[in-house]
């Protein structure tokens, strides 16, 4: 459990969900984590009490991802807080339901603003701090190549979005070494997507497991990716989904 012994990794958005639960599963590899949060910083400082107790190092940067240039100064912030990058994980988004016609500028803009813009800045700032065998891993979704009911349309397309910005960035990264993946999740119990909440049994009926995912199963294929065994792997995803895109 220590094939990340020495290794420095970002997790965006990382004071709740499966993004605290990807900076805990790191630093459990050996990994010193840094995390942003945008407004809960009580939650983010107990993430990096977590992480400090599993003897690494651990700091959280206020960031709003939304914001291009907090973007950019987070990462810069983490490499020179950690004393250089090895790992980024683009985990920080937002999801806005409904129909395509009802959706308003502000709930686009949003949209467009977290999930596409601050994956291409963050990764962008990245790449100037990443060694030769670094690691970029974004979190899509199960809706990225299927989308599976009405109302995530524009959600859907921003997480699409992901696949050609990862399939692209591989081929430029490839030559120094550096992978660059997607994990999909499908329902997953979080505050975002509880598991009792009221699309929930709709939710559920879509998979083949018949139940919502945890956290740590998204964590565990990110922490894959971000380590050795997975070197040969870049430009694709793995998807967590449960059985929706069965």
């Amino acid at each position: 459990m220590t094939e990340l012994t020495g290794k420095r990794a970002l997790v965006t958005g990382a004071s709740r969900g499966i993004g605290a639960a990807i900076a805990l599963a790191l630093a459990e590899k050996g990994a010193d984590v840094a995390i942003t949060y945008e407004r809960s910083a009580e939650r983010a400082a107990e993430v990096v009490r977590a992480i400090e107790a599993k003897g690494r190092r651990g700091f959280a940067i206020q960031a709003d991802c939304a914001d291009a240039e907090a973007v950019k100064r987070s990462v810069d912030e983490a490499a020179k807080s950690l004393g250089g990058l090895d790992i980024l994980v683009n985990n920080a988004g937002i999801a806005r339901g409904g129909p395509v016609a009802e959706q308003s500028l502000a709930d686009i803009d949003a949209l467009l603003a977290v999930n596409i813009r601050s994956v291409v800045l963050a990764s962008q700032a990245a790449i100037a701090h990443l060694p030769e065998g670094g690691r970029i891993v974004s979190i899509g979704s199960c809706l990225a190549e299927r989308v599976s009911f009405p109302g995530v349309t524009v959600y859907s397309m921003t997480k699409s979005a992901l696949l050609a910005f990862t399939r692209g960035l591989s081929r430029e990264l490839g030559p120094r070494g550096i992978t660059v993946n997607l994990v999909h999740p499908g329902p997953t119990d979080t505050d975002m997507n509880p598991a009792d909440g009221e699309q929930a049994d709709a939710m559920r009926a879509l998979t083949s497991l018949g139940h919502y995912g945890k956290a740590d199963d998204v964590a565990a294929a990110v922490a894959f990716l971000a380590g050795p065994s997975a070197r040969q792997i870049t430009g694709t995803g793995i998807v967590v989904d449960g059985g929706v895109n069965a």
